[in-house]
């Protein structure tokens, strides 16, 4: 069912809460500090019994310094430079197997797959465990280390994620200045932010995105994962002020407003998970140019296999493959 049925009011509407005065400093000093600490990337021959895909098993230091895994997928024999889309991953899962997510490098473009810290037990497998500080939390992520934005779950993964755009830099199989970033649900939140944190992407894609205006998708839906949030706070009644101040820091909208490379979006109208009101939110804050597919009849799928082949489309336009 329409999870909103003002369909002019979800497509217009905008973020009603203020980003953190210190935002961009924040951010500026979060990225900073993770940079002092080497990348130190590894990469591996991983055997697969795929004959026309090359995969790479890769390693680097994340936000914290400890270990992050990836895949790099490139087709057979490849040695680059290549179009390359780095993408992020869905709430719950993890990188999966080798043989796994073939569209992008199928369709020509080197493949970097982001493992995503402490998560990878849902639905795909995960590789890299998180060893951050954290307090009271209810089962997930949303509010691991919510007490404070230096140790919530997000400002480590925001990281990771930033680091792995300089990662694919430096491979040799890599066109460094043809580089994008995509991801769905959580995976599409964590493209936007990158976008914001960064200026050297060729291009974006997000696909129904999660982490968009938390204090709106924590009030009108009681899907998870944003219900962990409302959880914790039916115990913690005292904190509400304070915990939607640390998530002002990762709200993927305010980074969408950084954002300036060329984007695809797409957005469910019978989403539970991401009501498609906070995906306009960020849609309509991204400052590059944007376009967006409606799925009306969708719920947190979204297109499915449409939306891939909208993507690959869209990045073989602006990266070439």
């Amino acid at each position: 069912m329409l999870i909103e049925s003002d369909l002019d009011a979800v497509r217009s509407h905008r973020i009603g809460s203020a980003e953190p005065a210190d935002f961009d400093d924040y951010w500026k000093a979060t990225l900073a500090e993770a940079a002092q600490i080497p990348l130190d990337v590894r990469v591996a021959t991983a055997e697969t019994v795929l004959s026309l895909i090359d995969v790479f098993d890769v390693t680097f230091r994340g936000a914290d310094g400890s270990d992050v895994r990836a895949w790099l997928r490139v087709p057979a024999g490849a040695t680059g430079p290549l179009p390359t889309v780095v993408t992020y991953v869905g709430y719950g899962g993890g990188r999966g197997r080798p043989e796994e997510s073939l569209t992008w490098v199928a369709s020509g473009f080197a493949h970097l797959h982001m493992d995503t810290r402490g998560q990878g037990a849902s639905w795909s497998v995960g590789d890299t465990p998180d060893a951050g500080t954290s307090g009271p939390q209810i089962p997930g992520v949303m509010t691991k280390g919510i007490q404070n934005r230096d140790s919530y779950y997000y400002r480590r993964l925001f990281v990771d994620a930033v680091r792995a755009v300089d990662v694919a830099r430096g491979l040799s199989q890599v066109d460094p200045n043809r580089i994008a970033v995509a991801g769905g649900s959580q995976g599409g939140g964590l493209a936007l932010a990158v976008a914001g944190l960064r200026s050297d992407l060729a291009a974006v894609v997000a696909f129904v995105p999660f982490l968009c205006d938390f204090g709106r998708a924590t009030l009108i839906t009681d899907a998870y994962p944003y219900h962990e949030i409302v959880d914790y706070l039916r115990i913690h009644r005292d904190r509400a002020a304070s915990v939607y101040e640390v998530l002002g820091s990762f709200d993927a909208v305010h980074h969408a407003r950084r954002a300036t490379a060329p984007a695809h979006f797409s957005v469910a109208l019978m989403d539970a998970t991401c009501p498609a009101s906070t995906v306009y939110a960020a849609f309509n804050a991204y400052a590059g140019s944007k376009e967006i597919t409606e799925w009306a009849f969708n719920g947190h799928e979204g297109g499915g296999i449409d939306d891939e082949t909208q993507a690959v489309a869209f990045l073989k336009g602006i990266l070439g493959a």
